[in-house]
């Protein structure tokens, strides 16, 4: 059952991943300073026992972006805090990789914690972009320089500058949306996809996905760093030792 991390968010766990719910539904999951609050507090506790995190939302919709309300009365103070952009940022920096479960509006700021996550499975409903200059403002949580990292910089232009909004299929014709599936198969393919995250050996993931993300200038020494830790692994070995014992067996089968 869902254990409340706040009255906000809603957190599912299990042994080998995490289910964080946006559960402010009457106001489209609108992301306010309590949500963040929340959202810092599950961060560090999958910081502290790395496992795979999903994140959906309540109501059939993912988020429809900040609090404008909220939003509305921050002022060049609050900008600098960079209230949200330090939340995204810390999601993208987990040690395990995170999965997007979209339905219904993924706008501004909702967007922001999509394009921060790992991997994007949406609905048929799934309405994405970044209306942030119609309301006088820009998209400063982390669009502005990673979406064109993950849709290349024309599209991410007509998004950001001319406040496109993809549908689902156009999402996922980019690959902005790895899959997209009916509303009441959502969940069971986050799991399917974790289910094949946790089947790998869970340190090189950690691994894989920190050279992944590191810096240009960092390859490939810490490609060599991490390989080096991994192969003193007894998880390395075990597993290079049954996938052999495997192709013996079929070999002497056949």
């Amino acid at each position: 059952m869902p254990v409340s991390a706040g009255p906000s968010l809603l957190v599912e766990e299990d042994d080998d991943r995490v289910v964080w719910r946006l559960n402010r539904p009457e106001v489209r999951n609108a992301i306010d300073r309590e949500l963040v609050a929340a959202l810092h507090g599950a961060c560090a506790a999958v910081e502290e026992r790395p496992k795979v995190v999903l994140i959906a939302g309540e109501g059939g919709t993912f988020a429809a972006g900040a609090d404008i309300a909220q939003l509305r009365d921050r002022g060049r103070d609050d900008a600098l805090r960079g209230i949200n952009s330090t939340l995204f940022d810390r999601v993208h920096r987990l040690p395990m990789p995170t999965i997007a479960l979209l339905d219904g509006y993924a706008l501004g700021g909702g967007a922001e914690l999509a394009y921060a996550c790992d991997f994007r499975l949406g609905t048929p409903r799934v309405r994405i972009g970044n209306p942030e200059t119609g309301l006088g403002i820009l998209a400063a949580a982390g669009a502005a320089w990673r979406l064109a990292e993950l849709v290349g910089e024309p599209l991410a232009k007509e998004i950001l500058l001319a406040g496109r909004v993809l549908t689902a299929a156009e999402a996922h014709a980019v690959r902005l949306l790895n899959e997209v599936v009916e509303p009441d198969e959502l969940a069971a393919a986050g799991h399917r996809l974790a289910d094949r995250i946790t089947a790998q050996a869970p340190l090189a993931t950690r691994l894989m996905k920190a050279v992944f993300h590191a810096p240009r200038s960092a390859h490939p020494f810490v490609d060599d760093l991490a390989q080096a830790v991994l192969f003193e692994t007894e998880d390395k070995r075990e597993r290079m030792t049954a996938f052999l014992e495997r192709r013996d067996r079929k070999g002497r089968t056949r």
